[in-house]
């Protein structure tokens, strides 16, 4: 339904370009009188009803539209990558025969004694 919309949407924008360039200005009314375009006293007027009806529907057209991608947009499901990807491996244990990490401080806290190595194996 979304790409239908989408194309619909489409197709009405550029409709409505070209019904909106195909319209007169307001002032052209009154200077094709003097150049001769039109036998009438104020120019030709025949089209202007007709081409203002349709650009009214055309933009009532793009304006549905506009409103029905924004709907679908918004219910649309957005998944995203870390939707599937793995899960992260565990981290490894510490190794026994490594030398302990002293341990870190914490912010604004006294410090932290060292630790003690552990002790050596007694010998047999």
């Amino acid at each position: 339904m979304f790409t239908v919309i989408t194309i619909v949407h489409i197709l009405v924008c550029i409709f409505l370009v070209l019904v909106v360039l195909l319209q007169t200005g307001k002032g052209a009314d009154m200077g094709a009188v003097f150049g001769g375009s039109s036998s009438t006293v104020f120019g030709s007027s025949g089209a202007g009803n007709f081409l203002t009806k349709l650009t009214t529907a055309t933009a009532i057209l793009f304006m549905l539209t506009s409103l029905g991608l924004t709907y679908f947009s918004a219910r649309h499901n957005t998944a995203t990558i870390f939707d599937s990807a793995p899960a992260p491996a565990a981290a490894p244990a510490p190794d026994a025969g490594a030398p302990p990490v002293a341990p870190v401080p914490e912010a604004g806290g006294a410090p932290v004694a060292p630790v003690d190595p552990p002790a050596a194996p007694a010998a047999d």
